[in-house]
């Protein structure tokens, strides 16, 4: 009876879930070849295998598990396969096999050691139980987005579309903490936050440099920022270097999001994402510049400053962001994935599939 009911479960999504299979076991498969090959050979185009990953993700169409598939290996792995070809990034450091195929394909990184004298027996214990608790509350909040959903035609199209940021930020940091928080056990190694309220953010270089998808930034840096930083200071000081090099940064990530995009709705760019990260990418320049022009050291008071910069990602993401979000269906695919799960674990309780687990 329950193998009837599993089997029948795989069925009504077989197209999806061999998908899945066949795409991390090729996943797997080539971080394999990369691993060996490190061992054999020094840097070069001979370690990639990007090619590949950027082609796997057309396999899958569901937005949660075919999106992070994408962003997953069509982005992250990507870049630090890049890296790994020169020698540098996280994958010239794994001792073992299993650390080396985490960081390759997962939206993780190793938390530094402290120097000794900054180590804080009771700061772990205490940052543990809040990020419980913090994982805990933003479930609940997801939750509550997902009934309120079923209200939508009542309510202002501005609020749905607010609360639709909301979901992608949501979505976003509960599936990279549950990724971490298996990889934690798993592997029992500590690792860096991904996101750090970003809500909270004070400015633009807040928001985009220090609380937003930090994986995304910790990636960027060493692969894009800092080369044309480096290119950049041989022909205008290096004070202003860092403005060319944030706009490159912005350039890259509007492809990659762009990308991004197309692997969720399968439709022709429109340039919206692009201008969205472009636009980000002159304000954050004009912010930087103004700063060191002025030499400022204190902005705005932190309530107003706040509300300023949360204000100017809503409205930028209402105009730019989510239309495209919208046109190839992702939300109303988002919450079909959604009922299908939901409907999965009713089937399962009736059949009290889940009580040898309890």
């Amino acid at each position: 009876m329950e193998f009837d009911f599993y089997v029948k479960a795989i069925m009504r999504g077989d197209s999806e879930f061999y998908g899945v299979v066949n795409v991390w076991a090729s996943v797997f498969t080539s971080l394999t070849y990369c691993y060996v090959l490190q061992r054999l050979t020094g840097p070069g185009p001979v370690r990639l295998a990007s090619v590949l990953f950027l082609l796997l993700p057309l396999r899958l169409s569901s937005v949660h598990i075919g999106g992070s598939t994408a962003f997953f290996i069509a982005w992250l792995a990507n870049f630090k396969l890049l890296m790994f070809a020169l020698g540098k990034g996280p994958l010239t450091k794994p001792d073992s096999f299993l650390n080396f195929i985490a960081i390759a394909c997962l939206p993780i990184k190793i938390r530094q050691n402290p120097h000794p004298g900054e180590v804080d027996h009771e700061k772990p214990q205490n940052c543990s139980r809040r990020s419980v608790l913090n994982f805990r509350i933003k479930l609940m909040l997801l939750g509550v987005l997902l009934l309120l959903h079923n209200y939508s035609d009542r309510l202002p199209w501005l609020l749905i579309w607010f609360l639709y940021c909301f979901h992608i930020y949501l979505c976003l940091e509960i599936i990279l903490a549950v990724v971490a928080m298996v990889v934690r056990a798993a592997l029992g190694i500590e690792l860096e936050p991904q996101f750090n309220e970003p809500y909270m953010s004070t400015s633009l270089q807040d928001f985009w440099g220090r609380r937003w998808n930090l994986m995304v930034t910790s990636i960027l840096r060493p692969t894009v920022y800092e080369p044309v930083l480096s290119l950049c200071s041989r022909v205008v000081s290096r004070k202003y270097a860092p403005l060319p090099a944030v706009l490159g940064t912005f350039v890259v990530s509007a492809i990659m999001h762009e990308l991004m995009f197309y692997y969720l709705g399968r439709v022709r760019p429109t340039g919206e994402i692009t201008g969205f990260f472009l636009l980000h990418g002159i304000c954050l320049m004009v912010e930087i510049g103004v700063k060191k022009r002025l030499k400022l050291k204190r902005g705005l008071p932190i309530p107003l400053s706040g509300l300023l910069t949360v204000g100017f990602m809503m409205i930028t993401a209402f105009w730019l962001f989510l239309p495209p979000l919208l046109r190839c269906r992702a939300d109303v695919r988002a919450f079909e994935e959604y009922a299908a799960l939901g409907q999965f674990v009713k089937d399962a309780m009736k059949l009290n599939l889940f009580s040898k687990f309890v």
